[in-house]
């Protein structure tokens, strides 16, 4: 049994579900931890990693399913034209699609050109200057405090910004709540949609990334998957939870920083050599 992949397989478990759904980018954390920690190709075969990745992410989104799942029954429930539920995943729907065009016109390129720590970095710094300014600008006064209210043309929007988080280090969580501000969502608003905004973007991304992926893969390399999986689950869980409890009482200017703080770091890093583009 290969434990020291086991353990590296915990350490990306732990920084997937921290960052999953904070707006500091899941994506951009990933590629920098992975490369500190050498989890990555060719060390280990790409198809794995490439699995990897996807798996995880399901674990962080069914933290999501548990934690909404009396609002996700209902909605279900409520699917009819006319109800609440309907207008709801209709309203995921029109979110969904323009990134998914976006995204399918555009995953080879943006695989091959912005995977890297540079990429990464100057997105997390631009976004984070870009979420100060827009949350200093459209935040204040915003009077749509639950996700029900959310008519088609303000999801359209929220999903026109997810657009931006095609750029890995941008955050998909930053971006659609930088669209739910522009669209009139308070804080806790504009992070439940972009929560339940991950359940179709990131399964279809997921399903569309497994369908490619073939591999044959080690008793360690199973078991490295199922952990990681599991602690992705279990971590974001937690996280979610505070990040609802911490944006009623809070701005997310924190947040901000810390990105424009690590990009920065990152480039150092880079320039010093000891992270590789």
């Amino acid at each position: 049994m290969d434990f020291i992949l086991i353990f590296k397989a915990v350490i990306i478990g732990i920084v997937e579900g921290i960052t999953e759904f904070l707006p500091i980018s899941s994506t951009g954390h990933m590629i920098i931890v992975e490369n500190l920690i050498k989890f990555k190709a060719p060390m280990y075969p790409k198809a794995y990693m490439d699995m990897f990745d996807v798996v995880i992410q399901l674990g962080a989104i069914l933290a999501i399913v548990v934690l909404y799942w009396n609002k996700i029954r209902g909605s279900l429930e409520n699917l009819k034209p006319g109800k609440w539920g309907f207008k709801l995943w209709l309203n995921m729907l029109v979110a969904f699609i323009p990134a998914a065009i976006v995204g399918l016109l555009f995953n080879d390129i943006i695989k091959a050109k912005l995977f890297n720590a540079v990429t990464v970095s100057l997105a997390l710094i631009v976004g984070g200057f870009l979420m100060i300014f827009m949350e200093n600008r459209y935040r204040r006064g915003n009077k749509i405090r639950d996700i029900d209210d959310v008519n088609i043309i303000q999801a359209f929007k929220i999903g026109c910004f997810q657009c931006l988080s095609l750029w890995p280090g941008m955050s998909r969580s930053a971006s659609t709540i930088m669209g739910g501000w522009v669209s009139g969502l308070n804080n806790s608003a504009a992070a439940e949609f972009s929560f339940f905004l991950a359940i179709p973007t990131m399964v279809a991304a997921s399903l569309f990334s497994i369908i490619k992926i073939k591999i044959v893969m080690t008793s360690s390399q199973i078991v490295a998957l199922i952990v990681a999986f599991i602690v992705a689950f279990i971590v974001a869980l937690v996280v979610v939870d505070g990040f609802i409890s911490f944006l009623k009482r809070k701005p997310m200017r924190v947040f901000a920083i810390y990105r424009i703080i690590i990009g920065a770091l990152i480039l150092g890093l880079v320039f010093t050599k000891v992270l590789t583009v």
